[in-house]
Order: C-alpha cells, then structure tokens, then sequence
C-alpha cells in the first residue's frame, strides 16, 4: 500500500495534534493529561533536537558551497558582481518590508504563550547595556571555528563560512577538492534532513498537542492576521518594488514582464520549490523576456539559491511574531542580528521546501527566540510559501534584466 505524500502526512499529523489538544482540553480527559503532555513533550523535543543536530553542519556547509561557487563564472566579472549587488538589496528591501508590516500591523500582540515562558525568562536573562551588547555581539562574531561549530554558535559559524568561501574563490582550482567536499557535505545534510523530515508528522502532531492543550484558543484568530500581513507584504514586494526596480532600471512594462513571466510564476506558485521551477524560469526569462542565454544561465540558477527575496521577509515578519507570542519585544541590535542571518541563511540553500524550516529555525536561534515556535509556522507554512516561491522566482527573472542592462548594454 503506498503511503500518503510527506505534505499529506504532515497536514493528518497536525489535524491529529489539534484534535488530540482539544480533546485534552476537555474535562474527560482530566486523568490522562499529565501523561499524554509527557509524552507530547518528549516526541516534540526529539525532533526540534533532530534538527538543531543538522543544523550547523548544513548552514555552514551551504553558505561555503554558494560562495565558492562564484568562482565558475570569475570570467564574468561585471555580470556576477551586479547580480550579488541585485541580489542583496532587493532581499534586503524585502526584510525592511517585512519588519515594518510586522511593527505596523502587529500580528500577535497581547497574546503571551506560556508555552515559551522558559525561552522569555532566558532572553530577559541575556539583556544588558547597549555598548556592553555590542561589544559582545562583536566579540561573538570571530571565534575560533571548532569552538564555533562544537557549540552551535550561528553568527560565528556564518562568519567561518563566508570567510572559507572567499578563499576558495580566491584559492581557484588549488582548492577544488576542498569545495567538493562542501558540496558532499551539503548533499549528506540535506539527506539527513530527507530522514528528520519523515518524522516531522509525529514531531509537529506532538508540538500542536501540547501548544492547543495549554494555551488560549485566541491563537487562530492570531495566525489568522499573520498570514494576512505576510501574504499583503509579499504581494507588496512582487507587484510593487520589484516591478518599480525593473521600470526605474530598465524602462521594461511591468504587464509585458508579468505576460512574459507568468508561466513561470504559477509553476512556482503551485509547486513551492524554485529549484523545480528552474527549468521553466529559464525558459520565460530566455524566449519571453529576451535576456541573453549567458546572462540568463549564470544569474536564474544563482538566484534560486541565493536569491530568496520572499522568504527573507517571511523570516522578518515571523521572527517579530514569535517575539511577541513570547512576550518580548525585540530591540534594534536583535532585529539587526535578523537581518544579517536571514539574508546570508539564504545563501546556498537549496530552493525546496523542506529547508525553509531550517532557515527559520535559524534565524529564531540566533537571538534566543523559542525554536518550539515551528509547531505555530509549520501548518500555515505551505499556503505562504506558495506567494513567497513565486516572488522569489520573479526576483530572478526581474534581476536577469537589470543585470543585463547594467552589465551588457552599457559595454
């Protein structure tokens, strides 16, 4: 008998997670509950535990392969530095939306979860003076790389990574047996994460059991307005800023490049994976869109790496709801941190779905927020990531034109 879809699976365990939570909400089941939130807790924990395990070795084994990749077109220097350079301040215009609909609207606001009660009082536990931060935050960003990677420290082990993938850029084909192992190391990580993943079912069913169980049920109408403001401020960046970037550049109509795009946009839109849309994205941005084969080539399979414009304000957006659920407010020094992991998470991440959970785990252990805060983002995760992939995938094909016109008509 052949088994449900993980998507499927995943969906059932969550309905069961919900179900079973209320149920324990119930009078009748009085007598059970101590016993059945045991259990819960220690299911959830082993799967949070499971990913955090994988974790360090797949950002930093990620972040050196997409750096290090670079090194294969080096021949076309204009054309990749204007593609990072697109790159970077699209996604950096995307966390800035997503933070500032998230301190507008406020999704999450008044409603405390007990549930991340311990992560509020060890955040509130790190707290100190402002220059004191800083100098420790600086402090925290050169370490010894064993030391960094032994105890999973994020923002050190991203340094480490960059740090490794610049030399290898530089180092050239000295060094090519070294980048092969990063990029081994990546596939061994994603295949571990192939095998966590099949216990996220249980994992996510366990987590909603405990959180419908304990907490107030006001939390749905909470999600409600969160996938309000992240869907309004995605749709925002892809129907908006992008095609306003692509005008101010390079005078191209944002409907012809909307006509010329749409193939690949609702392939992205209903497959979740900018990886998967890749061969399609490259067909639009070569035939309707006329960029250039070499140009299309280099900067559509980088930007489906790289380039997560979506995502990042995702990440922005759900690391201040979090917060809030937690009961903190995250102050400037801590929504930077966000910033800086949330773009550079997105470097070298494969573009499917799967590892969008980790990148959000990443970006909520890098300043202290509870991690048990995917059992809340997970089961609405796939109706945002279908806006999110296809404004990533637009992302791309918007650069291929910018690049083009930067870095190729100006010769």
């Amino acid at each position: 008998m052949r088994l449900p879809s993980l998507n499927t699976q995943i969906l059932i365990g969550c309905l069961l997670g919900l179900a079973g939570g209320s149920w324990l909400s119930t009078p009748n089941a009085a007598p059970v509950v101590p016993e059945v939130l045991y259990g819960a807790k220690i299911a959830g924990n082993l799967f949070l535990d499971l990913l955090r395990m994988v974790l360090v070795p797949l950002v930093f084994a990620s972040i050196v392969t997409g750096v290090a990749n670079l090194r294969a077109h080096d021949q076309m220097h204009r054309v990749w530095t204007t593609t990072l350079a697109f790159f970077f301040l699209t996604m950096a215009i995307a966390i800035v939306i997503g933070f500032g609909a998230a301190h507008i609207f406020r999704p999450g606001e008044g409603l405390q979860l007990e549930m991340f009660a311990e992560a509020t009082r060890n955040y509130q536990a790190r707290q100190m003076p402002l220059p004191d931060y800083i100098a420790q935050f600086m402090r925290g960003l050169f370490q010894n790389p064993f030391k960094a990677l032994a105890q999973g420290e994020i923002l050190a082990v991203v340094i480490v990574a960059l740090f490794l993938g610049i030399a290898l850029v530089i180092g050239g084909e000295r060094y090519r047996n070294i980048r092969m192992l990063m990029t081994e190391l990546q596939e061994l990580c994603l295949m571990i994460v192939g095998w966590i993943m099949r216990l996220a079912p249980l994992g996510l069913a366990a987590l909603l059991l405990q959180l419908v169980a304990t907490q107030n049920h006001a939390l749905l109408a909470s999600l409600g307005h969160f996938i309000a403001v992240v869907i309004g401020s995605t749709l925002f960046h892809g129907i908006i800023v992008l095609p306003l970037i692509l005008w101010l550049v390079t005078r191209h109509s944002p409907w012809s490049f909307f006509k010329g795009s749409r193939e690949a946009l609702l392939t992205a839109f209903v497959t979740s994976s900018s990886a998967a849309t890749l061969p399609i994205t490259l067909r639009c941005t070569e035939q309707h869109l006329h960029v250039r084969k070499d140009i299309a080539s280099f900067v559509v399979p980088l930007g489906a790496t790289v380039n997560m414009d979506g995502t990042a304000l995702y990440e922005a957006a759900a690391a201040l709801f979090v917060a809030r659920l937690a009961g903190i407010e995250l102050d400037i020094a801590s929504q930077m941190i966000i910033f800086f992991v949330a773009m550079l998470g997105a470097i070298g991440a494969p573009g499917i779905p799967s590892v969008g959970m980790l990148s959000m785990v990443l970006v909520l252990e890098s300043v202290g927020l509870p991690t048990e805060a995917i059992a809340i983002l997970l089961p609405i995760d796939r109706i945002l990531d279908t806006v999110r992939t296809a404004v990533n995938v637009e992302g791309d094909m918007v650069g291929s034109l910018v690049v083009q016109k930067l870095s190729v008509e100006q010769d």
